[in-house]
């Protein structure tokens, strides 16, 4: 299965109203993001424990790491719980 990074702004930035952002990667996050917007670095986001469905909360958003179900391959999520 494949993972999904969801920031959720806690502060609003300059020319969006969007608050819940979804990527592929800690990598894409910074390919929108700056550190100073989300308050973490690449680095700190890559060693803080995201994986295995991880949390970090910083003065400027809430980063998960989750696991994407999609419909595809008849696999079920209960299988992986």
């Amino acid at each position: 299965m494949a993972k999904v990074i969801h920031v959720h702004l806690t502060r609003p930035i300059e020319g969006t109203r969007r608050k819940d952002w979804y990527f592929s990667s800690i990598k894409a996050v910074f390919s929108v993001f700056t550190p100073e917007q989300v308050g973490a670095t690449y680095n700190y986001l890559r060693h803080a424990g995201l994986s295995g469905n991880g949390t970090v909360v910083t003065k400027r958003a809430i980063i998960k790491q989750s696991t994407l179900i999609s419909g595809g391959g008849g696999a079920d999520y209960k299988d992986h719980v």
